[in-house]
């Protein structure tokens, strides 16, 4: 199943983050480029070169970084966000002050080249059951810090978003039915308080658990590392209690055994393995000289 259009956080949102990446970066000054180009206004032209193939996330956030070095850069993005690039393909154009170029370039390349690896291998995952009723959904295992581009370069890839933060949605997990002596006890308890319309997930790891959440009036089940024929068992029992119940999978998903659990019949499948497994795409900026006036 297709996700939808990736939406990029508000550039209210994003610019504090991108400003202090380049703070840190730059430090006290970029002692290289300011020294070459001391008291010089020159124009350079660069391109952006993908050195193995992938999906393209992060131009849109690129552009920006340059954008706030100078609002003389022209960021000209030859492909898509979400485009499949090979090797040696030139996914950006760049033009604009050199010493802007050249002191934007590390952080503007760092920012693609992660949330690209990310969006690459989310939609290998994502790819294994496109033809099913399932959507791939990430988790709250990002990067602190980084959370906002890593759950945006997932959806790039083609996963949908799990909630952002604590303060999404009611998730009752193991250790909370733990704290509150069961999950009859926690939902009780949550639905008492939380505002409306936050909805009520609970994960379970057996049968048993599974028909205490019905009971009580779960509104998302979550099948927590289940056997597959007992996911299935889990699946015809919800649907027989109520149709309209989602049914979440999650645990040790891989490239391997993701459409087998899909094939169960529920409507997600939660997985943190494109976001903390992957590896970055390699990308490399490549100014020409001879274009320098």
């Amino acid at each position: 199943m297709v996700s939808g259009t990736p939406v990029l956080p508000s550039w209210l949102v994003l610019d504090s983050i991108l400003q202090n990446w380049l703070l840190e970066d730059l430090g006290r000054g970029d002692r290289t480029t300011q020294s070459l180009l001391s008291g010089q206004v020159r124009v350079g032209r660069a391109e952006w070169i993908a050195k193995e193939e992938g999906i393209i996330a992060g131009l849109p956030i690129a552009a920006r970084v340059f954008q706030m070095m100078s609002q003389q850069v022209r960021f000209v993005p030859i492909v898509a966000e979400g485009t499949w690039c090979e090797k040696r393909d030139v996914i950006a154009r760049i033009h604009g002050p050199a010493d802007a170029l050249l002191m934007g370039e590390r952080v503007a390349l760092n920012i693609v080249m992660h949330l690209s690896g990310i969006a690459s291998l989310t939609r290998q995952y994502a790819d294994k059951i496109a033809d099913l009723p399932v959507k791939l959904v990430d988790t709250r295992k990002t990067r602190p810090g980084l959370r906002l581009l890593e759950k945006y370069a997932s959806q790039v890839g083609g996963a949908v978003n799990h909630r952002m933060g604590l303060d999404d949605a009611v998730m009752i997990k193991d250790n909370h039915i733990q704290a509150a002596g069961g999950i009859g006890n926690a939902i009780a308890r949550i639905r008492a308080q939380m505002p409306y319309p936050l909805t009520i997930e609970v994960e379970t790891e057996n049968i048993n658990q599974v028909k205490e959440a019905l009971e009580y009036g779960a509104d998302i089940i979550m099948l927590d590392n289940m056997p597959l024929e007992v996911m299935r068992q889990a699946v015809e029992i919800i649907r027989q209690f109520n149709e309209r119940i989602k049914i979440e999978a999650s645990g040790n998903i891989t490239l391997e055994t993701i459409r087998a659990v899909a094939e169960t019949g529920i409507d997600y499948i939660s997985t943190s393995a494109p976001i903390t497994r992957s590896t970055w795409l390699d990308v490399s900026m490549k100014l020409d000289m001879n274009t320098m006036n």
